[in-house]
């Protein structure tokens, strides 16, 4: 097995632990792909934890997309092909293990493909109330005492309540890849301050919550496919300042 190790004391319940840990060993690639894991003895054993936690883990895993159990042969990680990018566990542990600039321009060419779209959807669907809930989360991020992770979680408010007043449920859906985008481009934004950066991002949202209250599909697609464009610039450059390109 390779050199990964639990975290702790995990007591008999800590199904949520060992996923995590051998989610993110698979995903660092410390656990490398075709490998095969060890017996449930041994991961019992490592982990502390009863062979039913480990067998409930061993499904959440395979759920994912990240192992396939074989019969008489074991438990194998499985081709990255086959990994569900858009669950918000393995996207998380991406930006826990880190990321490169490539996995970043995907999620938000992902982003780009869907929230415009979700936008549209509101300017028509969405309830007045919903929208002047958008219009205070709006406002909020102007805030002069956010910091960057502030900043990051009231972003991550209004585009989660933006796909749910879209009215579509698959919209709804995709939270774990905006909230993986959005806190992971943020984290990796730390060199920048947040002050000065809240009335920017302030009035960018503004641009969306004006179009829908117009109930104009086409501006608030317009409008958010800026924000996205804004914050996909700003974390090139800011991947480019921290690794030194």
């Amino acid at each position: 097995m390779t050199g990964f190790e639990p975290t702790g004391g995990l007591s008999r319940n800590s199904h949520g632990q060992v996923v995590r840990e051998l989610g993110r060993a698979i995903v660092s690639g410390e656990l490398s792909v075709g490998s095969l894991l060890p017996n449930d003895a041994e991961l019992a054993s490592r982990f502390r934890v009863s062979r039913t936690v480990l067998r409930e883990a061993m499904k959440t895993l395979s759920a994912k997309g990240l192992v396939v159990p074989k019969a008489r042969i074991g438990t194998r990680v499985t081709e990255r092909a086959s990994w569900n990018m858009f669950d918000g566990d393995i996207l998380a542990w991406h930006f826990d293990v880190g990321v490169d600039e490539d996995f970043l321009m995907h999620l938000y060419d992902i982003r780009l493909a869907f929230e415009p779209a979700a936008a549209a959807l509101a300017a028509t669907r969405a309830s007045v109330e919903e929208i002047e809930a958008l219009g205070q989360l709006a406002d909020a991020l102007g805030d002069a005492d956010h910091s960057i992770e502030s900043l990051a979680f009231a972003d991550l408010r209004f585009h989660l309540a933006l796909a749910t007043a879209s009215r579509n449920p698959f919209m709804r859906t995709l939270g774990g890849l905006i909230k993986a985008a959005l806190v992971g481009a943020f984290r990796m934004s730390s060199l920048l301050p947040a002050g000065g950066r809240g009335d920017e991002v302030r009035a960018s949202h503004m641009e969306i919550v004006d179009a829908l209250r117009a109930r104009d599909p086409a501006a608030a697609r317009l409008a958010m496919e800026q924000v996205i464009l804004t914050g996909q610039e700003r974390a090139r450059i800011t991947y480019a300042q921290e690794h030194g390109l």
